[in-house]
């Protein structure tokens, strides 16, 4: 087994209202991809030194909104080495979420958070 599997890098991102997309400060399920992008690119440094190409999804699930005030963590995981490819398990939790019923800039921290979105992507690395 390769030393790159179990490597594991986490990002945590404020969503601006901005980024809303639909009514309810809902953001598209597009934004938690990009993140996983995001995180693939430093688990391609960390392990190859290098930023790598997204190769594809094998599976993406949405599991809960993403809104515009949130705080997201998103995580990924190296579950599979190749020759230069390898397999990354994601997901993005919701930590932290805004409460408009209470103030305008009311938040809470979310405890458990919550799954909004989880995938399993493939990376392709450059041979060396």
């Amino acid at each position: 087994m390769s030393d790159k599997v179990g490597t594991r890098v986490v990002h945590r991102r404020y969503v601006p209202y901005s980024h809303a997309h639909y009514a309810g400060n809902l953001v598209d399920g597009a934004y938690s991809l990009a993140l996983f992008g995001d995180v693939a690119t430093e688990v391609c440094i960390r392990t190859d030194g290098d930023e790598g190409l997204f190769a594809g999804y094998s599976g993406v699930t949405f599991h809960a909104p993403v809104r515009a005030g949130d705080v997201v963590e998103v995580t990924a995981v190296v579950t599979r080495v190749g020759n230069r490819s390898r397999t990354i398990e994601f997901t993005c939790h919701v930590v932290c979420r805004g409460t408009p019923s209470v103030s305008a800039s009311a938040a809470e921290v979310l405890d458990p958070p919550v799954l909004a979105t989880s995938a399993t992507g493939t990376v392709v690395v450059p041979a060396r």
